[in-house]
């Protein structure tokens, strides 16, 4: 019990990674009704921002560790805000009319873009913070093992649910969100009734980078090192538990997401490692399959 206490909290930790994710991109999902594929890289790429941004405050302009961290987080949010607003003006608006194809293809070559930019700044090596906060905090012990998780694993699994909550009471109770759900819905309607559907979309999109952004940063502070290559991965998981979910409530995709986080760290510690992502994916695509089909028996009914 002991051993699977441990894999339970490990699975917070990493479903709160992916709830954070999942939510932000529900949030611009929901209007588009697009696959994008430039999410995780948008993800990766802010935490390897951080990541630069920090190694070259420490090393080139002689700051203490927390302050090039604070460099580094500055930039990641900086760039998450560029990033959101090329995007929101220059391709999904643009693109929001045309055929479905034509988003994945754009936003596959932006995931590209932006993995070769974060390669080509790193010298295609891989630079890694220091460990930080990492002494173990003991919730039970016997027999010689003991159930941990460090301090920085508290901090990012407390972050994500405060803010979490906050967004989605803020969702539920503000203009913002009461427009959003509008729009998701049918955006000619709500324009109709005097939403700024624009205004709303850009918004959207903002905050789902802004989510990315604190994602790449919180496993970048926790792993020391986010991989120019990760965004991919982590993109087609939250594409996929989205999906399965449905885009209509961004607090329940981020329930799910933790979900499927939990499930990853309890895969890891009872089967094969190597199996773990192929027979997680196998398990998405059974799941989208199967509630795809009842929900579009359910738009015929």
């Amino acid at each position: 019990m002991l051993y699977f206490f441990q894999q339970v909290l490990n699975g917070l930790h990493s479903g709160a990674l992916y709830a954070l994710l999942a939510f932000g991109y529900v949030l611009t999902n929901g209007i588009l009704h697009r696959t994008n594929l430039a999410y995780g890289a948008l993800f990766a790429f802010c935490g390897q921002t951080m990541i630069l941004t920090a190694a070259f405050g420490y090393q080139a302009l002689w700051l203490t560790l927390a302050a090039a961290v604070a460099l580094g987080v500055a930039a990641a949010v900086l760039y998450a805000a560029l990033i959101s607003h090329v995007l929101s003006r220059s391709v999904f608006e643009r693109l929001a009319d045309r055929s479905p194809n034509a988003i994945v293809v754009t936003t596959l070559g932006i995931l590209i873009f932006l993995s070769e930019a974060s390669r080509i700044a790193a010298d295609t090596h891989d630079l890694w913070l220091p460990p930080m906060l990492a002494t173990p905090i003991i919730f039970a012990e016997g027999d010689g093992f003991k159930v941990t998780l460090t301090v920085i694993q508290l901090l990012d699994c407390a972050v994500v649910v405060a803010l979490v909550a906050l967004a989605a009471w803020l969702f539920s109770h503000s203009n913002f969100g009461r427009s959003w759900r509008a729009v998701s819905d049918d955006p000619k309607a709500a324009a109709m009734c005097g939403v700024d559907v624009t205004a709303v979309f850009r918004r959207a999109v903002l905050f789902g980078g802004f989510c990315a952004a604190l994602a790449g940063v919180l496993a970048g502070l926790y792993y020391g090192n986010v991989s120019f290559g990760t965004g991919l991965v982590y993109g087609l998981k939250i594409l996929f538990v989205t999906a399965v979910g449905g885009y209509l409530s961004p607090l329940k995709a981020a329930l799910g997401a933790a979900a499927f986080g939990m499930a990853e760290s309890l895969w890891a510690g009872y089967f094969p490692l190597e199996w773990r992502d192929a027979w997680i994916y196998l398990f998405l695509v059974a799941m989208l399959v199967l509630i795809g089909a009842g929900r579009d028996q359910a738009k015929i009914a």
